[in-house]
């Protein structure tokens, strides 16, 4: 149960979001990845499949197994992924270290092969998908955690999932694709009062769209 203000405080003495202190391998992830602004396509590629594998399951569970989806997916270099045929699908079915489900796996090839579309076309994934991001009129500055407790989807993200349907990218549905817009740093979700909030705006504002 998150606390009133969505706020937990470390050892340290620092306050989190709470959710970044339910569990050890939460509170480096937390402070150094979620919500920094993303422009590699191997990452934006990867968050977008693990979130597919995620469905059904916790976040904390795709997380420490991402190690070995990076082993198996070629650290999701979109080219060699999309190069994957069947039998690399029985391979990675009988791959314990991963989330064995054959609708996810496949899944995961047809991003890849959307993905060098889009690349082809647009020069990156991250210049189609930061095009998604919010404009200041779509989403305030601050958002508090009463507000932020209750938004599982946006406009934003409804948009960019009907974008990602549309290009043949699957299980993208807009919930999933808010939590990729959140960790990928096109939102700032970290709740006001977080001691990594005000970095990760800083980081925000210097970042250079691509």
């Amino acid at each position: 149960m998150a606390p009133e203000n969505g706020l937990v405080e470390g050892e340290d003495g620092e306050l989190r979001c709470f959710w970044g202190m339910s569990a050890p391998d939460y509170v480096a992830y937390h402070d150094e990845e979620w919500g920094r602004p993303v422009s590699d396509d191997r990452r934006l590629l990867e968050k977008l499949c693990l979130e597919g594998f995620q469905s059904g399951l916790s976040w904390l569970t795709i997380l420490r197994k991402r190690d070995r989806f990076r082993e198996v997916f070629e650290g999701f270099d979109p080219e060699r992924v999309a190069a994957f045929g069947e039998t690399d699908v029985q391979r990675l079915l009988g791959d314990a270290g991963i989330v064995r489900h054959r609708g996810k796996i496949e899944a995961t090839l047809a991003n890849a092969r959307a993905a060098c579309s889009l690349i082809e076309r647009h020069g990156s994934l991250a210049s189609w998908v930061w095009r998604y991001e919010p404009t200041a009129e779509e989403r305030p500055e601050t958002v508090d955690w009463p507000t932020l407790r209750t938004l599982s989807q946006t406009a934003s993200s409804k948009r960019l999932s009907k974008a990602l349907k549309a290009e043949g990218f699957r299980f993208v549905g807009p919930t999933t694709v808010y939590a990729f817009m959140q960790a990928m740093g096109l939102v700032n979700d970290h709740i006001e009062g977080c001691c990594v909030r005000a970095r990760v705006e800083e980081l925000r504002g210097d970042f250079v769209r691509p």
